[in-house]
């Protein structure tokens, strides 16, 4: 895509001459326009926005009080959105850490009919000088956390020099978070509706150790981890109530309700009785839809998901019998270990399996069927 059809959005919180500067090298480099928002910068810091926004093609948005780098964002998309007809969008950072040829580079990958989400990824390798230890460390972290739970391998999750076709503008409109962990909220929901992110590699600029950025190591950490992990422990709780679920269905189904509705059946064949039975069967069958319904709306968010269900039994079934498989193998190698301790040990790795399949087969679901 030609550089005259892409916006340039730069957030910016109390900045420094480095700005301007980095603005009128855009210019130079012939992108069709740039949006800055000053995130509730103070009055001191006005003379250099109004010096932007006196500019061809510039644009400088405000906000009052400062908001956060995600309502700052969503803030130039909607301007973009319904004030211009710009067809590639580009986030960069008024930092200095984003050089103009990186910029531009994501602006020629980009193509109209295409939608991905282009990240440009610093490399955070042991052997990179201009990184800090600890954005290096933060960075090698959250990439470990997010391919365990999310799929994706993504080296630079917190990279804010980002390229996508003005199609995707609603979406990132609608994912929810107004600080930093917006754009982990962006990665995490273009993982689940299956939206292509391809790392770019970009220069790594740093500089004075990033002593001059606004994020805050303790909290906006938190708020980030918050998200990465809210998938999974939603996907524990909702594990836990179904096995709530199924064990007070069980036993109110064998001690109270079939009592009262059938006498006592023994099938000597199968050394069980028919109550037992009854009552595991359908506290397993209202359970597991239960749990189904929850997984489906609670904790993948989606707003539909054709042959889930179909595929959720599949799963069920292929979980049962690997479990049993597994352990009846291991066991029979290994006689001296109590089963239940490989039961244990199977189950857990296989909880951390279905997590993954269910996200990434059950309930797949792709940005185009969420419109």
């Amino acid at each position: 895509m030609n550089a005259n059809k892409c916006c340039v959005l730069i957030p910016s919180l109390s900045p420094d001459e480095r700005l301007p500067e980095y603005v009128l090298q855009l210019l130079d480099g012939g992108f069709g326009g740039i949006v800055v928002v000053d995130d509730g910068s103070a009055e001191s810091y006005q003379e250099i926005f109004n010096r932007i926004a006196s500019w061809d093609k510039c644009h400088v948005l405000h906000h009052e009080v400062n908001r956060g780098k995600g309502a700052a964002l969503k803030l130039g998309y909607a301007y973009i959105q319904e004030q211009t007809d710009f067809t590639g969008i580009v986030t960069a950072d008024s930092d200095g850490q984003h050089t103009v040829k990186d910029t531009l580079n994501l602006c020629s990958l980009l193509k109209e009919d295409e939608q991905v989400l282009l990240l440009g990824s610093r490399d955070f390798s042991r052997g990179s000088v201009q990184v800090p230890p600890k954005s290096r460390m933060g960075n090698r972290i959250t990439s470990v956390v997010f391919r365990l739970f999310y799929g994706p391998n993504l080296p630079d999750t917190q990279t804010g020099l980002r390229a996508f076709v003005r199609s995707l503008l609603p979406f990132m409109q609608e994912i929810s978070g107004d600080r930093f962990e917006y754009e982990m909220n962006v990665l995490i929901r273009s993982a689940v509706v299956k939206l292509p992110m391809k790392p770019v590699p970009i220069d790594t600029v740093y500089h004075d150790e990033n002593k001059g950025t606004h994020f805050h190591p303790i909290r906006d950490s938190w708020r980030i981890y918050k998200l990465l992990l809210a998938g999974f422990v939603k996907f524990m709780s909702s594990s836990l109530l179904s096995t709530v679920l199924d064990l007070s269905l069980f036993t109110a189904l064998n001690l109270w309700l079939l009592p009262l509705l059938m006498q006592p059946v023994y099938l000597h064949a199968l050394h069980c009785d028919v109550r037992v039975l009854l009552a595991t069967l359908i506290a397993r069958v209202i359970s597991a839809v239960a749990n189904f319904k929850i997984n489906e709306g609670f904790v993948f968010n989606l707003k539909r998901s054709k042959g889930a269900a179909w595929r959720y039994v599949l799963l069920c079934i292929a979980v049962a019998v690997a479990s049993g498989l597994a352990v009846g193998i291991l066991s029979t190698l290994v006689p001296q270990v109590n089963a239940t301790v490989f039961k244990a040990v199977v189950d857990t790795i296989l909880f951390m399996c279905n997590y993954r399949i269910q996200q990434d087969w059950v309930f797949k679901n792709r940005i185009q069927e969420e419109k």
